[in-house]
């Protein structure tokens, strides 16, 4: 057989994108095309609140919102392979921080920011340094228990403002612009959902991120590399508590009210069901599914009291034929 069969034989065998879905990823798989994706995200993300409603530039600042918070819980359940019930607690831990110190004390709200990430980072190593050496269902109770221990002690300690929560929480200003607006905050928003996508990256990218996938594909063997499993994992919970707690600060000022109830176990299931839908450990695929848990219910409006019902009959159906999410991970 000459060297051209050869050749023909060879590119022959190479595997071929089967479905539309496959083919739209690996369109975007070179660097020049993600680019220019994310040239177009980026203008679209500067121009959406002049060319749409009010009520839209909310629902889509709440989306944003979500992306930072899935993000967040991607590097949890997606890199590092822990799974999170409880991950509202961080939220909430980071917005009543803020709150309490700028609302009660009269801290800048920037000033307030490095002690609520402290606050975050700190609940994340006391219950993540005891419990991360569990595995599967008993870690998912623990982090659940932790979740509504922290919506409940919300709820009963006078600093929180118990059920009524805080309310008058004062707005940021930065150099003279007052961040009071719906647009002010879409874009607030817009950026933390952009540097999180950074972070996320970076961090998939670097060492830790594949210590993260070796520890969440084989921990015994992993550990027998000579990773410290718990201290990884640790690593992971730690910086998605960070993300959760950046969430909670800003979602606190732009509300300017808060209460237990923001912060409840739907919550957690809520982030915990886009990161599974848009394809646990895939940024893109992690973003599209906060999206749709956001804007889904809002699309489906029109249909009254029947819109969750028809909304959970169209998650159930993406599970059904993308059991691994929209966007999944590749996998070799």
């Amino acid at each position: 057989m000459d060297k051209h069969s050869l050749s023909t034989t060879s590119d022959a065998d190479e595997p071929q994108p089967r479905n539309p879905f496959q083919r739209l990823y690996v369109a975007f798989e070179s660097p020049g095309r993600r680019r220019a994706l994310h040239a177009v995200i980026i203008a679209a993300l500067i121009v959406m609140p002049w060319i749409s409603s009010q009520y839209t530039t909310v629902i889509l600042t709440n989306a944003l919102l979500y992306v930072v918070l899935c993000l967040g819980l991607n590097i949890v359940v997606g890199y590092a392979g822990l799974l999170d019930l409880g991950y509202a607690a961080f939220f909430a831990v980071g917005a009543y921080t803020a709150g309490i110190l700028t609302q009660q004390f009269g801290v800048n709200f920037w000033a307030a920011i490095p002690f609520a990430l402290m606050a975050a980072a700190l609940a994340g190593v006391i219950i993540g340094g005891p419990t991360l050496r569990l595995r599967s269902d008993y870690l998912a109770i623990v982090t659940l228990g932790f979740g509504e221990i922290v919506r409940f002690s919300a709820r009963n300690l006078e600093i929180t403002g118990g059920a009524s929560g805080l309310s008058q929480i004062p707005e940021p200003s930065l150099f003279g612009w007052h961040i009071d607006s719906s647009i002010d905050f879409y874009y607030v928003f817009a950026v933390l959902a952009v540097l999180a996508y950074i972070a996320s990256q970076r961090l998939f990218d670097s060492r830790l991120g594949r210590a993260w996938l070796y520890v969440r594909h084989d921990e015994d063997a992993a550990e027998a590399m000579g990773i410290n499993r718990v201290t990884t994992k640790l690593a992971a919970y730690v910086i998605g508590a960070i993300f959760g707690a950046i969430g909670g600060i800003f979602f606190s000022v732009n509300l300017g009210a808060i209460s237990p109830e923001s912060f409840s176990f739907q919550q957690s299931v809520l982030i915990l069901l886009a990161v599974v839908l848009g394809g646990m450990g895939k940024i893109p695929g992690v973003i599209l599914g906060a999206f749709i848990v956001v804007l889904g219910p809002e699309l489906l409006r029109d249909f009254g009291t029947l819109r969750l019902l028809i909304f959970a009959v169209l998650l159930l159906l993406i599970m059904l034929f993308r059991p691994s999410g929209i966007w999944p991970e590749k996998r070799s």
